[in-house]
């Protein structure tokens, strides 16, 4: 489903049709496999991560040079942000079945999705961040982007 040297090339192509400049070693994509180990942003990168289930595309989202909190861990503790990908889990009917609760959701992350990361060089601006993620986002369609279940944990 994901060709990794495919999508970069595709993503290195449309970035250039709008006239930016982009050397190919400013885009590197890491595929983490599945189970993961998050990591963190490299000095002087902004990133994108990506999170898949059974070949669907969960949630895609980005992170600025200065966020790597947002990059590394926020998305496996429902209680860390207001909006991230262990709420919408805990949200979503589809998943009640596995008995996920607030406490297991974040290894269950780690342990059932496969994730892959895009760093991209930060000296190309918000801008070439926002445009890859937009990318992305319409290519995937990922399923929790969005959506007002991404904002509360039901029960509370």
């Amino acid at each position: 489903m994901l060709n990794i040297q495919e999508l970069r090339a595709k993503m290195i192509e449309a970035i250039r049709l709008t006239g930016t400049v982009i050397e190919n070693d400013q885009l590197e994509i890491v595929d983490r496999g599945m189970p993961h180990k998050p990591s963190g942003l490299p000095a002087g990168k902004m990133g994108i991560y990506t999170f898949i289930y059974q070949d669907h595309f969960l949630k895609i989202g980005k992170a600025g040079p200065n966020s790597d909190a947002r990059f590394r861990s926020q998305h496996y503790n429902p209680l860390g942000s207001q909006s991230n990908l262990a709420k919408s889990i805990l949200n979503d009917i589809e998943f009640a079945s596995q008995h996920i609760s607030i406490e297991t959701v974040g290894e269950w992350i780690r342990q059932n999705t496969k994730r892959v990361d895009l760093f991209i060089n930060a000296s190309l601006g918000i801008f070439v961040l926002n445009y890859f993620e937009a990318f992305l986002h319409l290519m995937y369609q990922p399923k929790y982007e969005g959506f007002d279940n991404q904002r509360k944990i039901i029960g509370n």
